[in-house]
């Protein structure tokens, strides 16, 4: 039986004549960090006072020796970053030139000193510019000259540290006669049969040539095995009748151990086992009166995805543990988030994302690795990019989570609109990538999932590759130049990307900034913000709605956050009461590698934005929402569960002061993942100029509900509608009282409980001002006059009532 060593212990960083000692896997920043030989460059701005590292060739050494009775011995390494030249007892073992591939090195019978010497990325990238001539690229660094994680070049969220190292785990493999070398499950589902096609290959040793070889493989009770005379078979497994993989909301996530073994004349050589899940996957382009579609089906049901674009969670990602995976993973679950988009300027990640997926029914929209750059399609890169996507096919097609595989991120869209087209005449840039090579692997490996070229991509160069009406939309001109509510502009089949910018919480900033008077403007808050012209955008978002805060941090602060939150509602209200012309949103983005201005929704200390709660919120199974609409304003109720919809909402309009000018209750009936859409009645339609006035509409639970002392509490489903901006309402200045009651038998909680007797508009609780482990379970919720609520907030030992005032923020513009 094939036996494992892991070599994660022993190994020293050698840059001249220092040696440190080095943690595998890791990379040189973590081990110079952890030898405080540098700064953190998530700090102020060190990251500038670390530029250097990535410009240096730095050498990973480690004794190897070992005693095996096997044939044969195999040194693995299943991630080098990036560009190295390895030897062995000082004869040359190999050479690498791809962080995302992984390696084998036959070092049978051999020991001695190891070294791994790692060029400096930047020389690696200029050397294959120099055989490749230029490419454009929207930043000013050479990610598109070398297989590597492409946002370690920096990114408008992320800092510029390139990194070099062992980033994923490596151990010596010694085996006998043979072992697995590829084992590809196609699983499918017919009739209610599942079946998997299991594709094997195996790699022999010299004894091991022509000897008999049996392979065995079981799943979900079904078993079968097979001969093998040459290195490839073929099996099939017949499962009667699987439970059923579902995304999540839409069914249970069963998982089944798939075992598969190699056995020879001695007993068993070598075993693989994976868990997969059984479900079918569609994406329906079909042409229609709208243009052409982008949907997903999941075993027959058609589905509108309620997506997030996921980067890399830390700049350094050998930092981030199963653990951690987790955590943020199913922090985009209680976001009610069915749909993770793994973005291509990152990595391919760890199984133990994906593993974390299957079990929380997150679907993974997986992009090849390409994003915002031409790519040279010449040698070496051309042969790099094929092996790296082999490898990474095959590693994760067991994964019932993932359901597309994706060709790049933006870079057909760069190269029709972003003036690369003249430039590159007659140069290759990546085409051949999108519309040749890849297509050609998915259908080879993996024909069981559907690809798409790009995204954006309209299907095919007839229509412009970001048209809203073909295929995947890109929507940026809003966050970019325009106000949130120009989101109503149009109704894309598939939005994968857009999003609005706020800062991270006040805890996140106050650690990453010690010392720093924060403003706005203050020169770490602007080192920390990496996009183009990034506060004039905040600021302008900002001013379009509230006068701008003048030397009131804390009151910019949240209404950023707020003003994000609001945005990204805006568009996935809207667009959601288009299903299913409109079949998915994916928002700019979850989660942060570092802490940062940014579009995410977690920051990059992991404490949600508001913007997450409001996610929990408008991607709900069922929300209410007022649109205006050219014949006037609409109440749709959207449906995405199982079940039909049945309720009273009852619609007001009220003017600033709380009274109520009129009234009525409409009956809402809307099938399971269905809209309805309503026309509000005229008596209750605000005056689209009034400053005075405004629109409510409430769904409750029947009766009503009440809090202990008979004050009514507000609705379970709320949709509000104000004709004009907040700057030019009549607001009331907002009156309300706070008090804290403790949650019986649980020391770490209390609730916030706030009365209001005003109009209390967009009331927030800042929780990490309360203490930086504090998390509150609710986001923006606007009160009524009379109305009541109450925020559960854990993490922050007592609280006074005054202190839960001081995290309390709302509309007050009078």
């Amino acid at each position: 039986m094939k036996d494992v060593t892991e070599l994660t212990d022993g190994w020293c960083l050698r840059h001249g004549e220092e040696v440190l000692e080095a943690t595998v896997p890791g990379c040189v920043h973590t081990d110079l960090l952890a030898a405080e030989a540098i700064p953190d460059p998530y700090i102020g701005r060190n990251e500038a006072e670390v530029a250097w590292v990535g410009r240096r060739a730095w050498t990973y050494v480690r004794h190897l020796g070992h005693d095996s009775a096997h044939e044969r011995t195999d040194l693995v390494f299943e991630g080098l970053d990036t560009a190295a030249y390895l030897t062995l007892a000082g004869r040359p073992l190999g050479t690498t030139r791809n962080m995302h591939r992984t390696y084998r090195f036959d070092v049978t019978g051999r020991t001695g000193e190891l070294e791994v010497r790692f060029a400096s990325a930047y020389d690696e990238a200029a050397a294959v510019r120099a055989v490749t001539g230029e490419r454009p690229n929207v930043y000013p660094e050479p990610s598109q000259y070398i297989r590597k994680m492409a946002c370690n070049f920096g990114w408008d969220w992320g800092p510029t540290l390139v990194t070099a190292g062992i980033w994923r785990p490596v151990r010596l493999e010694h085996w006998s006669t043979a072992r697995l070398a590829e084992v590809r499950p196609l699983v499918t589902v017919a009739d209610g049969a599942g079946r998997v096609e299991l594709r094997l290959r195996v790699e022999r040793t010299a004894q091991g040539r022509g000897r008999p070889l049996r392979v065995q493989a079981e799943v979900a009770g079904a078993r079968t095995e097979a001969e093998l005379s040459g290195d490839e078979a073929v099996l099939r497994l017949d499962v009667p009748a699987p439970r059923l993989w579902w995304p999540r909301g839409y069914g249970d996530q069963p998982l089944y151990d798939l075992d598969v073994t190699l056995v020879g004349e001695t007993g068993r050589l070598d075993t693989w086992r994976r868990r997969i899940g059984f479900r079918t996957i569609e994406l329906d382009r079909s042409p229609d009166e709208h243009g052409s579609g982008f949907t997903l089906v999941v075993n027959g049901v058609r589905v509108f995805a309620r997506g997030v674009n996921w980067i890399p969670d830390d700049a350094f990602p050998s930092r981030v543990t199963p653990a951690r995976y987790r955590t943020r993973l199913a922090q985009a679950a209680e976001a009610n988030v069915d749909l993770v988009r793994v973005w291509g300027g990152g990595i391919y990640e760890d199984d133990a994302f994906y593993d974390a997926c299957d079990e929380l029914g997150l679907m993974v929209w997986q992009d090849f690795l390409f994003a915002c750059s031409a790519y040279p399609e010449e040698q070496p890169l051309r042969g790099e990019v094929e092996a790296e996507a082999r490898d990474n096919v095959v590693r994760l097609m067991p994964h019932p989570s993932l359901v597309l595989w994706n060709g790049n991120n933006e870079n057909l869209w760069g190269f029709r609109d972003w003036g690369w087209e003249a430039p590159l005449a007659g140069d290759s840039w990546g085409e051949g990538y999108y519309l040749g090579l890849l297509p050609r692997i998915v259908a080879e490996l993996d024909p069981t999932r559907p690809y798409t070229a790009g995204s954006p991509w309209s299907g095919s160069w007839n229509h412009h590759p970001n048209d809203p009406a073909h295929g995947t939309h890109h929507s940026w001109e809003v966050w970019n130049r325009q106000d949130y509510a120009e989101y109503r502009a149009n109704v894309p089949r598939f939005v994968a990307e857009f999003g609005w910018q706020a800062p991270p919480a006040l805890a996140t900033l106050r650690r990453a900034l010690p010392g720093e008077d924060l403003a706005p403007d203050s020169p770490g808050m602007l080192h920390h913000q990496k996009a183009e012209d990034g506060n004039g955008k905040l600021n302008r978002g900002l001013t379009r709605h509230f006068p701008m805060p003048e030397d009131d941090f804390d009151r910019w602060h949240y209404l950023t956050q707020l003003v994000q939150a609001r945005a990204v509602a805006e568009g996935i209200e809207h667009w959601r009461s288009h299903w299913p012309v409109c079949a998915g949103t994916i928002v700019w983005q979850l989660n942060d590698c570092w802490p940062v201005s940014s579009w995410s929704a977690i920051d990059g200390d992991g404490r949600p934005k508001p913007l997450h709660h409001e996610l929990c919120r408008v991607y709900a199974d069922r929300l209410l929402t007022l649109r205006p609409d050219a014949g006037g304003l609409v109440l749709a109720a959207i449906n995405q569960a199982a079940t039909p919809w049945r309720t009273s909402v009852t619609l007001r309009r009220m003017q600033a002061d709380g009274t109520t000018v009129g009234e009525t209750v409409v009956e809402v009936s809307a099938e399971p993942r269905s809209v309805a859409r309503i026309a509000v009645p005229a008596a209750v339609t605000p005056d689209e100029r009034s400053a005075k006035e405004f629109l409510v509409a409430d769904a409750w639970e029947s009766p009503r509900p009440h809090d202990d002392e008979g004050r009514e509490t507000a609705a379970a489903l709320r949709a509000l509608h104000f004709p004009v901006p907040d700057k030019e309402f009549a607001h009331p200045r907002p009156a309300y009282d706070v008090t804290v009651e403790p949650v019986p038998g649980q020391g770490d909680r209390v609730d916030v409980v706030v009365s209001a007797r005003t109009l209390v508009r967009d009331l927030l609780l800042q929780p990490d001002r309360l203490g930086p482990a504090a998390v509150c379970d609710s986001g923006r919720r606007t009160l009524l006059p009379g109305e009541r609520t109450r925020i559960r907030v854990s993490g922050c030992g007592s609280v006074t009532a005054d202190a839960a005032k001081s995290a309390l923020f709302c509309v007050d513009v009078a």
